[in-house]
């Protein structure tokens, strides 16, 4: 596929094999086209890792941590389980949310807490309102651990950002889903590797073997759940697609 963007005359070529289309540079679908080339230029550049959040790298897309949090507001989550903790600044982020609305709490789970991380996370302002639990995401003993302590009535909301494996995911979407309360969500992230297997960063391999193809397989398997991309609370544009590096990601529990 080639684009070809001219600004004097304020439009935008697309051409591919057998088609080719002009349209309005500022139009939606242009608006579209460009956001999908960035997501892929932005993450060969690292650009989600240019962020902290209250003093902690926080290594997700700006709009993904808007949405993230409009969820967490709308939800008011008595627990967010989070996989995967690396420097903390997401759990710091949903921690902050928690906060602010004066109730819940945040689980991180990871395989390996490095030293220097559980150090800042733990004497972080926020540390009270954080566990962290170390060992593998999936292990019945580990998941044990992090969804202790839930109540009938909780709302829980559940974060996969560990290993982006299919079968990975796939077995964390079984082992976490029990406990998703409805209306609620489990979130596999990162299903943006679908689409930068191909950039010099990329990996081939990740065209089949990404987040999507699990959440995939799992809401065909699991009726009490579709995949859904949470409404936003305002909009005064013709604009209806997240520019996400969480594409397909959103499972609600409806039953």
């Amino acid at each position: 596929m080639k684009i070809l963007i001219d600004t004097t005359a304020n439009t935008l070529s697309l051409q591919e094999e057998r088609n080719s289309e002009i349209v309005d540079l500022y139009s939606k679908k242009a608006f579209e086209l460009l956001s999908d080339l960035w997501l892929k230029t932005s993450w060969n550049q690292k650009y989600s890792y240019t962020f902290t959040w209250m003093g902690r790298p926080i290594i997700q897309h700006p709009e993904d941590m808007i949405r993230l949090q409009e969820v967490i507001y709308t939800l008011k989550p008595d627990l967010v389980i989070e996989t995967g903790v690396a420097h903390g600044g997401s759990l710091v982020y949903t921690a902050s949310l928690l906060k602010a609305m004066g109730k819940g709490r945040v689980v991180g789970v990871d395989i390996e807490i490095r030293s220097h991380n559980r150090a800042a996370i733990e004497k972080h302002e926020l540390a009270s309102m954080i566990q962290l639990i170390e060992g593998d995401s999936v292990a019945p003993q580990i998941v044990a651990a992090a969804t202790k302590g839930i109540k009938s009535q909780d709302t829980v909301l559940i974060i996969l950002d560990s290993n982006h494996s299919k079968a990975h995911v796939l077995a964390e979407l079984e082992a976490y889903a029990p406990f998703v309360s409805v209306g609620s969500y489990i979130v596999a992230t990162d299903g943006l590797m679908q689409d930068v297997y191909d950039v010099p960063r990329g990996q081939a391999e990740w065209q089949q073997d990404n987040p999507v193809e699990a959440t995939r397989e799992f809401v065909l398997a699991h009726p009490e759940f579709i995949e859904e991309q949470p409404a936003w609370q305002f909009n005064e544009s013709d604009l209806n697609k997240n520019i996400t590096g969480w594409p397909n990601a959103w499972l609600r529990r409806i039953r």
